[in-house]
C-alpha cells in the first residue's frame, strides 16, 4: 500500500482537485506519509483523509497539507516559514523540502519527540523544532517569517503570531468564526492585514499552553 502506484493515484486525485503547483506535487510524492502514522494505519497513508495520531490529534488529509503549502507559495519566493502545530511532523517535512529554513512548535511533549525523531530519519536538517505554546509563536519574539502556516483552528489569531509574519507575508489558517471554521490567507501590508476566505474545513482546535 506504500507503493509508488498508490502514491501516484493520490496524487492525480490532487490535481482532479486544484492542485497545479509541481513543486508541491512533487514533495507529496516523495514524503513518505506512512512514517508519520502508526504501523497499523500505514496501509491509509496515502488516501486522502486524515488519520487519528494520538492525543487528540490527527494528521492532516494530504489534499489540506497539499493547499495551504500551494497557498503559502502563492506569495512569491520565500526563506522562512513558521509552522504553529508539528504533529506527527508530516506538514513540516513537506515544508522542509520546499522552504530553505523551516521553524515548527508543538504543544504536546510527545508529539514533539517523535517528530524530531521521524525528520532525523528523513536527513530533514533544516527545521528547528520547539516544544512550546503555539499562541505565543515562536519563543525568540525579535524573529520574523516571510510565511506562518497554522494547523489548528483559532477562534482570534494570537499577537504574538501576527507580530512575527514579516513585511510582505502571508499567513494561511483555519479561522473559527462560532460556527464554522474557514481557510484563510492573510497578507500583510504595512500595518495592514488583507484576509481572504476560502473554502469551509475542520480542524482541532487552537489550544494554550503545554501538553
Amino acid at each position: 500500500m506504500t507503493s509508488q502506484r498508490t502514491r501516484d493515484r493520490l496524487i492525480n486525485r490532487l490535481q482532479q482537485q486544484g492542485i497545479d503547483n509541481e513543486q508541491v506535487l512533487d514533495v507529496i510524492r516523495r514524503v513518505p506519509r506512512h512514517l508519520f502514522v502508526d504501523e497499523a494505519l500505514a496501509h491509509r497513508a496515502y488516501e486522502d483523509t486524515a488519520l487519528p495520531i494520538g492525543y487528540g490529534q490527527t494528521i492532516s488529509q494530504p489534499f489540506i497539507v497539499a493547499h495551504m503549502t500551494q497557498l503559502l507559495l502563492d506569495g512569491g519566493s520565500a526563506n522562512s516559514v513558521l509552522e504553529i502545530g508539528t504533529g506527527c511532523g508530516y506538514q513540516t517535512a513537506v515544508l522542509a523540502n520546499i522552504f530553505p529554513q523551516v521553524y515548527s512548535v508543538e504543544r504536546i511533549e510527545a508529539l514533539h519527540q517523535q517528530a524530531k525523531k521521524r525528520l532525523a530519519e528523513l536527513d530533514i536538517y533544516n527545521v528547528q523544532l520547539r516544544h512550546t505554546d503555539g499562541t505565543e509563536g515562536w519563543p525568540n519574539p525579535s524573529y520574523r517569517f516571510d510565511r506562518i502556516i497554522m494547523t489548528a483552528a483559532c477562534t482570534e489569531i494570537p499577537q504574538a503570531v501576527v507580530t512575527q509574519l514579516a513585511e510582505g507575508g502571508v499567513m494561511v489558517l483555519p479561522f473559527d468564526n462560532g460556527r464554522d471554521q474557514t481557510m484563510t490567507k492573510i497578507t500583510r501590508n504595512g500595518d495592514e492585514l488583507v484576509s481572504e476566505e476560502l473554502e469551509k474545513v475542520i480542524f482541532v482546535p487552537l489550544l494554550p499552553g503545554l501538553g
